[in-house]
């Protein structure tokens, strides 16, 4: 049975193992990057369509160990690139190397590239172009001291771009990576979500999406393999129709969202309307330091700024301090999430967590905090 790999962002491995395996996928390893698993290839669409915390399916194909530019070349042609794509369509090479001999990626883009259309040109007379933006094939090749794995891209644009989002605030959170944190919660997905800072409306919208059983990946435009020569159409409306007859239309609590700027709050609103989930959520501009329990219990999750992406240090200070003053003293008896990449700012809240994991938003290591509020 094929192999494939799905990544994630750093620290959500685990979770999107946990997802794999409900989905039915057989597990067979996994790394800081992501996890290896086996299916068919219809399990393939499915993983695309349906995986609320990976960012790509790839799916392997070459490994071996390469310290010259003419082994790479060769051991690149062990493989058969005709079979996914014709010569009018197009390539990309995406390269990361470390601690080896070849160093500059773009030379070994360059090198890989040159055995991937000589192959189509031996066979056709015909090469395909290169297309970095919108390739039909995109091959993935990364290298850890001269030991190269390549592979080929199955998602195309990376799945955190659910095809919702419209409008964003200055420093929005990926998809995945606010469904994973939603996942790493502990959430029962059956009771209201509560984000008192919740900008364009990610969390909210992620969870409305998971409570109401509506894939992630249905409001895209395509992925890649719908361009390669045995995408198999008739399985691929076998695995959307699979997932539309498992929507909840109607769910019995809601989501609130909070925050003080009204633009992005504009901005959330037609983000879950995209979603299909703007019947789940009830936006309200409100500041933290003024908001109330909107309902008897909940969850709270909060992606509050920290510094290293929006706004000056010392000036979100005062932030913090309302946030843990709101928790502390209206919020009893309630559980809270807070992401934060800033440990000085966090200890502004003047509470203490319960639980920790460590996560990464984008290059910034951060720290996704429970504190019990009791």
């Amino acid at each position: 049975m094929p192999e494939f790999f799905a990544s994630t962002a750093r620290g959500l491995v685990d979770p999107l193992e946990a997802e794999l395996k409900a989905m039915g996928m057989k597990t067979t390893d996994k790394t800081a990057g992501g996890v290896y698993f086996e299916t068919n290839w219809e399990g393939c669409y499915k993983a695309n369509l349906n995986s609320f915390l990976a960012s790509r399916i790839l799916k392997p194909i070459l490994d071996f160990t390469a310290y010259q530019p003419e082994e790479l070349y060769t051991q690149i042609l062990r493989h058969d690139y005709t079979k996914y794509i014709r010569p009018n369509q197009t390539i990309s090479i995406d390269v990361t190397l470390k601690d080896s001999m070849m160093r500059d990626q773009r030379f070994v883009a360059m090198k890989i590239k040159d055995a991937v259309v000589d192959q189509f040109r031996d066979k056709f007379g015909v090469r395909p172009d290169v297309d970095n933006y919108n390739p039909s094939l995109r091959i993935v090749v990364r290298a850890v001291k001269n030991q190269f794995n390549v592979s080929i891209d199955t998602s195309g644009d990376s799945l955190f771009m659910r095809g919702y989002r419209k409008d964003v605030g200055e420093a929005p959170l990926k998809e995945n990576l606010a469904a994973g944190l939603i996942k790493l919660s502990e959430w029962d997905g059956q009771s209201p979500l509560i984000d008192f800072m919740c900008g364009s409306g990610t969390f909210l919208i992620e969870a409305a999406m998971m409570a109401k059983k509506i894939a992630p990946g249905i409001n895209r435009k395509g992925f890649a393999f719908m361009n390669w020569l045995g995408y198999d159409e008739t399985a691929w409306e076998k695995v959307v129709n699979e997932a539309m007859d498992q929507e909840i239309e109607e769910l019995p609590f809601k989501f609130y969202g909070y925050d003080i700027d009204s633009r992005v709050l504009k901005a959330a609103k037609e983000n879950a309307k995209s979603a299909g989930v703007d019947d789940a959520i009830e936006f309200k501009r409100e500041s933290v330091s003024t908001v109330e329990p909107p309902v008897e219990k909940g969850l709270l999750i909060v992606n509050p700024p920290y510094g290293a992406r929006i706004g000056d240090e010392d000036n979100l200070r005062d932030v913090y301090r309302d946030l843990g003053f709101t928790l502390k003293h209206r919020f009893k008896g309630w559980d809270c999430w807070i992401l934060s990449g800033n440990k000085e700012l966090i200890g502004d809240l003047k509470l203490k967590s319960t639980r920790k994991h460590f996560v990464f938003n984008g290059n910034i290591e951060c720290r996704f905090l429970k504190y019990s509020m009791f």
